[in-house]
């Protein structure tokens, strides 16, 4: 058989858009730098402790005590490991990562379900994506970005976004159609239906899309640790090449504390707790007394 070479086209690909948009690839770097630094900054200048109180008021917000209480004892015990810093690291480049992630995936699954086309030829993309080893996204994210912080964010965005194109078009086209057509029976238009009707009623499967979408950037730190990205990935790297069994636990601990937290909490945002209103309604109501 004769041999086909797609090496050459892809190398000789990277270099034209480098030597095309490096400018491009510049700015983006060094916007992404910022963001990623003072997200940091944010979460490691004030003390731990106080950090640890932020995290754990969140979930009492959502009135979910389980994980508040999960989330005082087991960010305590990162602290405790001497893991915070870059635990803390971690998160900004997930948060960052999984902003990016949710910005182009959520409009382009609402733009799929809206346009059969659309949907037809994102639909072979987003296969080769999850199918893709994520080690290949570290190769042309350090090619255009350079070795740090940046890869690491490219690589997990790129590497997180099917889900959030997915369940944000499967949401949106399980909406009962019934509902749709009397939506747009009373006037109301395109854009007023989406927003009103649609998004709504498709939230479960877009926060379902969202908590995919941290779980997959999660499992992408460890991988963005071999791009020079500072966190849990490169303690994990560390240990592995200098094979520490010890580190390499602590490290992954870590992961998993913060893999429990964000999926928790994202599906507590789905899924809001009972109000004391609600309760009320619900508690049965004594039988009345008979006359007399």
């Amino acid at each position: 058989m004769p041999e086909i070479d797609l090496a050459t086209p892809a190398n000789d690909a990277v270099e034209w858009l480098l030597d095309h948009f490096g400018w491009l690839f510049d700015a983006i770097g060094s916007v992404a730098t910022d963001v990623v630094g003072w997200i940091e900054s944010a979460l490691t200048w004030p003390p731990p402790l106080v950090v640890i109180v932020a995290l754990t008021l969140v979930p009492v917000v959502l009135r979910r005590w389980g994980i508040a209480i999960f989330a005082a004892l087991a960010f305590s015990l990162v602290d405790a490991m001497q893991l915070w810093t870059e635990t803390m690291q971690s998160l900004a480049v997930v948060l960052v990562a999984t902003a990016v992630a949710i910005a182009v995936g959520v409009p382009l699954g609402i733009w799929a379900a809206r346009r059969r086309l659309v949907s037809l030829l994102v639909r072979p993309l987003l296969d080769l994506m999850q199918t893709t080893p994520p080690f290949v996204y570290l190769i042309p994210a350090v090619f255009f970005f350079g070795v740090g912080v940046v890869p690491g964010v490219v690589a997990t965005a790129v590497f997180a976004l099917a889900p959030a194109v997915r369940l944000t078009e499967l949401g949106i086209r399980q909406v009962d159609r019934e509902i749709v057509e009397a939506a747009e029976a009373f006037g109301a238009p395109p854009g007023r239906v989406l927003l009103d009707v649609q998004l709504p009623l498709a939230l479960p499967s877009i926060m379902a899309g969202i908590n995919q979408v941290i779980m997959l950037a999660l499992s992408m730190v460890v991988v963005a640790g071999l791009a020079g990205a500072e966190g849990l990935g490169a303690v994990v790297t560390s240990a592995v090449t200098q094979l520490d069994i010890g580190a390499g636990s602590e490290g992954g601990l870590a992961v998993v504390v913060l893999a429990v937290y964000l999926d928790r909490v994202t599906g507590a945002l789905a899924t809001p707790g009972p109000t004391l209103a609600s309760a009320v309604r619900r508690r049965p109501r004594p039988a009345p007394s008979p006359a007399g």
